[in-house]
């Protein structure tokens, strides 16, 4: 095992980099932020970081240290607010403290797979956007100009911009192109570019510059925009996710499992009752005991979880065997997003975007994020333990493949059988699940799987199946450890007749 462990590390450093997708971030600083940011830290090496940029929102901005009042345009905040010099503002030096954090486990995460980043590596990367107020996008920053030269430089591989708070740094960034291009003969050369490039995965609009700027000036750009699905992962999660699963997001988990005893990194995730306090952020009580109780969110224990509301920005960046990363309509950690019919370079959640809870048995607009809970809070106290234990004592997630193509083209009426096979890289027996994907297929009704817990499944074809389509199958595998990590690959199955 500790050789196939080895050639794997080095067949990563050959192959692998090259097919991670590349992101920036832009964060606003939120305690959810932040909380998102950890999490990310021990997912570095599943992605390539290429910008941690400090920005704004309609909650949090420095202010321009004049004196100067300002009044959101966006309605909530303009009625819970008014006129403000500054809000909430948590600084720009506390991903570097994580980046300490994350230096002392950075050892040990790299006994259990190749590809994280350096601290070194990670502070290079940290740069200040546009911060003074919400939505201001008239500075040139640190940051916008950052942004800006990534999405001109040579390469051609998309660019993820994940967007923790507001669009302003992103928006300066695209206006500066603009500025420089626009009267030029390369303009719409420059113009397809970006376009063809960068891919924006928004978490709400917590700003007005997509709306006013970016939608307006760059139609083409690709957006994920997600409104709903990741509430399951935000301060309402007791409402979203259902009762069953909130022990994976109850104190005793969390700090058992992540919180505590894993490591300077995770130690310094805010979760209720932690007695930790942000700076800067007069709002941030759910450190404190004594206030978790009756909130406006629910009532919560001591290490329970707040909110990471952004996670699902880089959780779609997280290869499982899903294959939803050029295709968000699919579905899969981060969620699923359809593509909207008036505007085919937007994909967003909603109600087009619903899937079937089975625990409440109605359709759920939450449901496309919520069902891969448990699946995402085991993999994360995986991650934990990989910041203290060594390889042999910590857990992997089985390496799962097809024996045959994951794209099949079938007639009506035939019979079929499809098959995987997985390894453990801890030697852990694995158990398999195959499941119809439904609300992303295109025909409408369900098929009927035979030996739906083994590693082979059998199933006929739907006689009434229309030419052209499709249904998705889910092979789901699992190890058999208390705290289960899960793998998937997923087959399409193409009417031809």
């Amino acid at each position: 095992m500790k050789y196939l462990f080895t050639f794997f590390l080095y067949f990563s450093i050959l192959v692998g980099f090259s097919q991670k997708p590349r992101t920036i971030v832009t964060t606003d600083g939120e305690i959810d932020d932040v909380d998102s940011f950890i999490r990310m830290l021990l997912y570095a090496n599943e992605f390539k970081l290429e910008g941690l940029v400090y920005s704004s929102s309609m909650w949090h901005y420095k202010g321009d240290g004049k004196g100067t009042k300002f009044t959101s345009e966006m309605e909530m905040t303009q009625k819970m607010y008014g006129a403000k010099t500054d809000l909430r503002w948590p600084g720009v030096t506390w991903m570097q403290d994580l980046m300490n954090a994350y230096e002392k486990v950075y050892p040990n995460l790299t006994q259990h797979a190749s590809g994280y980043p350096t601290a070194n590596q990670l502070r290079s990367l940290i740069k200040v956007g546009n911060i003074d107020f919400e939505g201001e996008m008239e500075k040139i920053t640190q940051g916008s100009e950052f942004i800006k030269n990534k999405l001109l430089d040579a390469s051609t591989e998309p660019i993820y911009l994940q967007v923790w708070g507001g669009t302003n740094t992103i928006a300066r960034a695209l206006k500066s192109i603009e500025e420089k291009y626009k009267n030029t003969p390369n303009w719409s050369k420059i113009y397809k570019k970006v376009c063809d490039k960068a891919i924006i995965y928004a978490i709400l609009d917590q700003d007005a510059t997509y709306r006013k700027y970016i939608s307006v000036n760059w139609k083409d750009m690709k957006v994920f925009y997600n409104s709903n699905q990741f509430w399951c992962l935000a301060y309402a999660w007791q409402k979203a996710v259902p009762q069953s699963q909130h022990y994976l997001l109850e104190g005793k988990f969390m700090s058992e499992n992540i919180i505590n005893n894993h490591g300077p990194l995770t130690k310094m995730y805010y979760s209720y009752g932690d007695g930790q306090k942000q700076a800067g952020d007069d709002e941030h009580i759910h450190g404190d005991l004594s206030k978790i109780k009756n909130t406006q969110w629910g009532s919560f224990g001591q290490y329970d979880f707040i909110s990471e509301g952004d996670s699902p920005a880089y959780f779609h960046l997280i290869n499982v065997g899903l294959d939803n990363l050029k295709n968000p309509e699919f579905g899969g950690w981060g969620g699923r997003l359809v593509q909207s019919t008036k505007n085919p370079k937007r994909w967003e959640d909603g109600e087009k975007a619903a899937d079937y809870n089975p625990f409440t048995q109605k359709m759920d607009k939450t449901y496309g994020q919520t069902r891969w809970i448990e699946a995402l809070q085991n993999d994360f106290a995986a991650r934990a333990d990989w910041c203290v234990k060594d390889y042999k004592n910590a857990n992997h997630a089985p390496i799962v493949k097809l024996n045959h193509s994951a794209k099949i083209f079938v007639k009506p009426n035939l019979t079929i059988k499809l098959s995987s096979s997985a390894t453990d890289p801890d030697g852990d027996k694995v158990s398999y699940r195959w499941w119809q994907y439904d609300e992303v297929d295109t025909y409408s009704g369900k098929v009927s799987l035979r030996n739906a817990d083994s590693n082979e499944v059998s199933l006929k074809m739907p006689t009434d199946i229309k030419n052209g389509e499709t249904i998705h199958l889910i092979v789901e595998v699992s190890d058999n450890r208390a705290i289960k990590l899960t793998r998937y690959q997923r087959v399409i199955i193409t009417c031809k007749k």
